[in-house]
């Protein structure tokens, strides 16, 4: 897909260019948004700005993009397809990939200096379109799927309920009359609302059950913009703004045995792919493990244990530990398995290599992160299968 002479400038650059994202991203986002104060409204997270994983997550998915390209002259489709739906849950359009070209080659120029000769900025001006080009196909075919051409739509709090003390479930109603778009059980809708400043920030949230209904689970974080206000200003009656349902881990038509691996509020996908397959009647082969620190802390444990108990294959195996830790490696897991994992990063890198220590091929496992996926800021030969960034 590149031409030759691409490959080789990038193939000699590629080590260079990872090893300076760190210097580099700064001054990209610095120069985007002196120039772009608006992609701060809505579509770039503060919060992520300011923790130092965005800037991780973007650039790496670049880096991780070329290096795969250059091993097997085949687009990584997962990642694309990762990304793809991260983006249209926060309505970014083709125009705005031409603004992040601008400043992310004036800073990589300025960064390296004399380095960055006419030869590198074409090669890597060339993997960047190719990127860009893939996301925006694909972005523009999310769109077009949907019931409704639009990017935000008013809904309505119709009921919150406290789950646990860090967690409370809010249920939506449709606050228009778009058309709504029933979701598949695995994704997620951001909910966009502004903020102290009146700057609007978005989060993404695994939507509770598939479907058109509206329920998420939302767990505080103190360092966030979006959750805290959700649980102590937000109430019954309130209209929040809510994007389409999008989200590439899914249930799909396998039949093949299922393992769903989650920690704390990752247990929101898991939950939602039990109600499915409940609903469905299915007999497939399911296990469901779940680490928490305690049973306090398990905001979906009852309804989890009863969609367990109606399918027939399934079995369930919780763990109370005080760092909310499952053992992957020590589990005796079915023949040709599908593993799904949820939780904290640190957690579902450390499930994912014990699943590939016992021959789990990586296509077979998956995972969901919301807000940036930081795993791609590493050296594309440790990243995992499928990822994201926004």
């Amino acid at each position: 897909m590149l031409t030759e002479q691409t490959r080789t400038v990038v193939a000699a650059t590629a080590p260079v260019i990872a090893g300076r994202i760190d210097d580099i991203t700064p001054r990209f986002y610095a120069r985007m948004f002196a120039a772009h104060p608006e992609l701060l409204d809505g579509t770039f997270s503060r919060a992520n700005q300011r923790s130092g994983e965005q800037p991780k997550a973007l650039a790496g998915s670049i880096v991780s993009f070329a290096v795969a390209l250059l091993e097997t002259s085949v687009a990584p489709a997962a990642v694309l397809e990762r990304i793809a739906h991260k983006h249209t849950s926060l309505a970014v359009t083709p125009e705005q990939y031409a603004i992040v070209y601008e400043h992310l080659f004036a800073a990589i120029a300025e960064n390296l200096g004399d380095a960055a000769t006419p030869e590198v900025v074409d090669a890597w001006t060339e993997v960047y379109w190719l990127f860009a080009d893939l996301l925006i196909a694909r972005e523009r075919s999310l769109y077009g799927a949907q019931a409704n051409d639009r990017m935000w739509m008013p809904w309505r709090v119709a009921a919150k309920t406290l789950r646990t003390a860090s967690i409370v479930e809010f249920t939506l109603e449709p606050a228009d009359d778009t058309p709504v778009t029933d979701a598949v059980a695995g994704q997620f809708v951001s909910v966009r609302l502004p903020v102290a400043d009146g700057l609007r920030q978005a989060r993404a949230f695994t939507l509770l059950e598939p479907g058109a209904t509206r329920r998420i689970a939302v767990k505080l974080d103190e360092d966030g913009e979006v959750t805290p206000l959700l649980h102590r200003d937000v109430n019954v009656g309130d209209v929040v703004e809510l994007s389409n349902p999008y989200g590439a881990v899914t249930l799909g038509s396998s039949e093949a045995p299922l393992v769903l691996v989650s920690a704390g509020i990752g247990c929101t996908p898991s939950l939602a792919f039990l109600e499915a397959l409940a609903a469905a009647g299915s007999e497939r082969e399911v296990l469901v493990l779940h680490a928490d620190r305690d049973a306090a802390q398990f905001a979906y444990a009852e309804r989890i244990a009863e969609l367990v108990d109606r399918l027939p294959n399934a079995r369930l195996d919780v763990r109370y530990t005080g760092d909310a830790r499952v053992d992957l490696a020590a589990e005796t897991l079915p023949a040709g398995a599908e593993i799904l994992l949820c939780g904290p990063l640190g957690f579902m890198k450390s499930q994912r290599d014990a699943a590939v220590r016992a021959g789990v091929p990586e296509m077979r496992i998956r995972y969901e992160i919301f807000g940036p996926d930081v795993w791609l800021a590493q050296p594309a030969a440790a990243a995992p299968s499928e990822a994201e960034a926004a």
